[in-house]
């Protein structure tokens, strides 16, 4: 017995040392963690709870000339409640569910009030445990539509844990003036890369590294019971562009060229309207028909794609004619007839029968025959010198308008000499149409070879960069042959054998070159005389060029069928509509009445070194206009005149107001007016005008 005993106590025993042993080192442990080695724990603990978050930047608006916005954000937002809050008023939720969906049913009647009340009770009907977390009451909401929602019984409980209200706010990219312009515009979406929202077309597309803006950091840190977010790095907001777009020039190329289109029933049409002096795009319009419907809707952007161009390259070529020498005396006679059978390719011929014409009848006339003969006569020995001298006047350079998918003239590198007689009157070759226009606006610019502009300035709070003038080749030609040039294309609208007299007006003066071109059907890879694509590009007024354009019409199947009667037609359209409004620094008496509108005042940067660190890596230089902060009374209506819609949403919103916006463009005045005291909640209205 005494040795069982001794057994026993020995067990205890060592069971009490293993326990202490345990006790010992678990102690241990605790004092290592919690004092020698805390700091060290409490940062992996915040490293395991925290979550880094991309805070997206605010994507940079796109304005007109005259600031009017043509793309902008607009902040929607989606209200959810969650039901297993902490301390959610079911009970208060169940008696309210009548008096909300009368609410929601007056002023969202998406659903009717029955509809609503059901949808209300759905949730409810869940086991309690298993209710929604975010349930969706309503979404794309605007800011006024939530504070009116906020209103509604129950919902405007201001305590989040007792009705479950949450709200997420979104933007949507919104073009107050719908499709106009939108192809050169663009759009904006996800891409395959990202879920980020990025331009995917347009200007969106090709300076989306200028509209997107930086993206900030957040940590998102847990402290007791709430989540707090603590910003490491702000987003930068994107640049906003101020386009070339002028607004009333747009509205007229389009409705012009949709005019001609539909009284035609072409398949599309392209329209370009640049300013001479600046190579400023000033409008742009491509439209197609509608397949979903009546009437002609925005299209691919056929101004930077490459078509063989016809007829309207024989200016180009005629140019390089004369500063080359090859031609002098616009009285020479060149030899024409039926056809010219030239290095034993097909025999060239002309629409029409000349036994001879001088130089400066085979422009107005449209001879490919005497283009073709003029050109050889420099180029028969070395037809690839012909394309290099397109190369050397900067012809085929990328012109960086800012327009994505633009595309660079192409010709064949190694031409032959049947290549030669081809491109040198419009086939052989593929020219996109803003590049034919820049040729003919430098034409009418006296050889000075201005580089299309579509963006003139980049904007943010601080500052406003001018992204200047600038010239693809100081000059092409001689002034001389520049004024030969522009007389010839004169007489092919005002010469008795022009291919565009039906195109004279005694308001406007044109001056320009018809074309027409055949296209390839794809199944048999052979021209299809029936498909025709017709062009004129010109300028106007003839004898002082102000704006020069370019009219682009497929497939013309009524009515009309000449390039001088359908593209030719919208052109000068265009410039009576110009003259009729006096926007050719003519008098007019539609005009007479007209008054003129303030621009917006944008901020100027007192930050000299920002300015010039930007500036430099911009490329550009700086144009500043300061105005002092506009600053009223508080209590009363802040004043937002000459502010962009956004800005003058924020400001009026961080007063306490409710906002409505009506019309388009820069904010003019408010209802109530400046200066007018105005509790906070109370209701303000911007209006716009441009």
């Amino acid at each position: 017995m005494a040795n069982g005993r001794v057994k026993i106590q020995a067990r205890y025993a060592a069971i009490t040392i293993l326990i202490a042993i345990f006790a010992g080192a678990i102690s241990y442990k605790l004092f290592s963690t919690t004092i020698v080695h805390a700091d060290d724990w409490n940062r992996k603990a915040l490293e395991e709870l925290q979550t880094i978050d991309t805070i997206l930047p605010e994507r940079g608006d796109i304005l007109a000339a005259d600031g009017s916005i043509l793309a902008t954000n607009l902040s929607f937002y989606t209200v959810r409640i969650d039901f297993r809050a902490e301390r959610f008023m079911e009970d208060r939720y169940r008696l309210a569910i009548d008096s909300i969906a009368d609410s929601l049913a007056l002023h969202f009647p998406r659903r009717d009030r029955a509809g609503w009340r059901a949808y209300l009770e759905e949730p409810l009907k869940t086991d309690p445990k298993r209710r929604p977390r975010a349930w969706r009451l309503i979404r794309g909401l605007s800011y006024t539509d939530l504070q009116l929602l906020r209103t509604f019984p129950f919902l405007k409980i201001q305590n989040p844990n007792k009705n479950g209200l949450t709200v997420e706010s979104t933007m949507r990219r919104s073009n107050p003036y719908g499709d106009m312009a939108r192809r050169s515009v663009g759009g904006v979406g996800q891409t395959k890369e990202c879920r980020q929202i990025h331009g995917i077309s347009g200007l969106e597309m090709a300076l989306d590294s200028l509209l997107y803006g930086e993206p900030g950091l957040a940590k998102k840190i847990p402290l007791t019971k709430n989540i707090v977010n603590w910003t490491d790095v702000p987003a930068t907001p994107g640049y906003t562009l101020r386009t070339t777009i002028d607004i009333n020039m747009q509205d007229i190329v389009e409705n012009e060229l949709n005019r001609v289109l539909d009284s035609c029933s072409a398949d599309w049409g392209c329209a370009i309207l640049m300013e001479v002096s600046t190579g400023d795009i000033k409008a742009i319009s491509n439209l197609e028909k509608n397949k979903k419907g009546p009437g002609y809707i925005e299209a691919l952007n056929y101004a930077v794609v490459g078509f063989e161009p016809g007829s309207v390259v024989k200016p180009i070529s005629m140019m390089i004619a004369l500063e080359d020498g090859l031609v002098s005396n616009l009285e020479e006679v060149i030899p024409i007839g039926k056809s010219w059978a030239y290095a034993g390719g097909r025999p060239i011929t002309d629409s029409h029968y000349n036994g001879s014409l001088r130089v400066r009848e085979v422009i107005e006339q449209s001879s490919n025959i005497g283009m073709a003969r003029i050109i050889t006569r420099g180029y028969d020995k070395n037809p690839k010198a012909f394309v290099e001298r397109l190369r050397g006047i900067g012809f085929l350079d990328p012109m960086g308008t800012g327009i994505a998918g633009e595309r660079v003239p192409y010709f064949n590198p190694n031409p032959g000499k049947v290549d030669l007689s081809r491109m040198c009157y419009g086939y052989a070759s593929q020219i996109p149409p803003i590049y034919t226009l820049s040729i003919y606006n430098a034409i009418a610019n006296g050889g000075r070879y201005v580089r299309p502009r579509l963006v003139s300035n980049l904007l943010t709070e601080n500052f406003d960069s001018v992204i200047p003038v600038s010239y693809i080749r100081d000059r092409i030609c001689s002034e001389e042959n520049a004024r030969k040039m522009r007389y010839m294309l004169k007489q092919v609208v005002w010469g008795d054998h022009g291919t565009g007299r039906r195109l004279r007006s005694d308001k406007v003066a044109l001056a320009g070159k018809t074309g027409t071109c055949y296209s390839v059907d794809p199944a048999t890879r052979q021209y299809n005389t029936g498909r025709k694509r017709l062009a004129f590009c010109g300028f106007f007024p003839a004898d002082n060029p102000k704006y020069s354009c370019m009219v682009l019409t497929f497939y013309p199947k009524r009515n009309m069928f000449g390039a001088a009667s359908t593209s030719g037609q919208v052109m000068r359209n265009i410039a009576l509509k110009m003259y009729s409004r006096g926007m050719l620094d003519n008098s007019s008496d539609y005009a007479e009445g007209a008054t003129g509108t303030k621009r917006g005042t944008l901020y100027g940067s007192t930050d000299k070194a920002r300015i010039a660190a930007v500036r430099e890596a911009a490329g550009m230089r700086e144009e500043l206009h300061p105005a002092p902060p506009r600053k009223m009374p508080r209590g009363t209506v802040p004043s937002v005149s000459g502010l962009g819609v956004r800005e003058a949403v924020k400001v009026l919103e961080d007063a306490g107001y409710n906002v409505a916006v009506s019309g388009t463009g820069y904010a003019r005045g408010t209802t109530p007016a400046q200066g007018t005291p105005l509790a906070r909640g109370g209701k303000v209205t911007i209006h716009l005008a441009v």
